[in-house]
């Protein structure tokens, strides 16, 4: 066997190993979905088994899971999009001016526990009035997407050659139009990249959600503490629930996960 053939082999039994816990997991998430609480229970795991849909009818009928998913995006889709809207000309103000102790500031919030916020937020919501409404749970997802859309694309924006942007400007271009005109388009895998990281980070969001979320704003993490009680724990409808969770994100990912791989690489420049 050739050393290149052998590399090869070695490359994917290698990928092999790191993808199967993970492969392994959502495929027994989406297994237990099917059975009903004797199968799940069962000892040995059963693999092979008739399948039921009633975990799936359970929860959309008896949980209103179509309103928490709603919940869900109206919070996620604000977030992303304020955090993109304040986060990139932030990003690209802190690549031009060169404020890397910025760069270090936001690097610190990020590895700051978030659970550090709660207290503090959930006074200030209190006396505002923003407990359980959208506006404060989108300003708290914020927290996390605003360091994560800046970060991103300030490597992003370092990347444009500051040459397109001096002959925009030859040219009668306004540092508005610059921006928008040269910059952001060439900044557009990162703009994609940071836009669907933020999505995600926000759909999944536990912590602030438990907190800060109500009766009218549950969203779907949360809404899977219906699912368990000092009694007993069901696991079809769990993980049912898990399932539709990790479904549009999956999805999304399926469909344009070549722009988070060009994002993430730092490639959209450099092809």
């Amino acid at each position: 066997m050739s050393a290149k053939v052998m590399r090869k082999v070695l490359f994917y039994l290698g990928l092999v190993v790191i993808l199967l816990p993970t492969v392994f997991v959502f495929y027994w998430m989406v297994l237990a979905s099917f059975k009903n609480q004797v199968q799940n229970l069962a000892y040995p795991p059963l693999f092979f088994f008739k399948p039921t849909i009633e975990n799936y009818i359970a929860v959309f009928k008896q949980q209103n899971f179509l309103k928490y998913m709603l919940n869900s995006l109206i919070i996620a889709a604000g977030s992303t999009g304020l955090s993109l809207l304040f986060g990139v000309p932030a990003a690209y103000s802190i690549s031009r001016f060169k404020m890397n102790r910025m760069v270090f500031t936001l690097t610190f919030s990020r590895m700051i526990p978030f659970v550090s916020y709660l207290i503090p937020w959930y006074i200030l919501f209190k006396r505002l009035g923003l407990v359980d409404t959208y506006l404060g749970l989108t300003l708290s997802h914020i927290i996390i997407n605003m360091p994560l859309v800046i970060l991103l694309m300030s490597s992003f924006f370092d990347e444009v050659p500051l040459d397109l942007e001096e002959a925009a400007r030859i040219d009668g271009a306004g540092s508005l139009q610059v921006f928008l005109l040269v910059s952001l388009p060439m900044a557009i895998n990162g703009l994609i990249t940071s836009a669907i990281l933020s999505f995600i980070f926000s759909w999944n969001q536990f912590l602030f959600s438990l907190i800060l979320s109500g009766p009218k704003t549950k969203t779907v993490p949360v809404a899977v503490f219906n699912f368990m009680s000092y009694e007993m724990i069901n696991w079809g409808g769990l993980m049912a629930a898990a399932t539709l969770i990790a479904l549009p994100v999956l999805v999304l990912t399926v469909f344009i996960h070549k722009y988070i791989v060009k994002g993430l690489t730092m490639g959209a420049l450099k092809e």
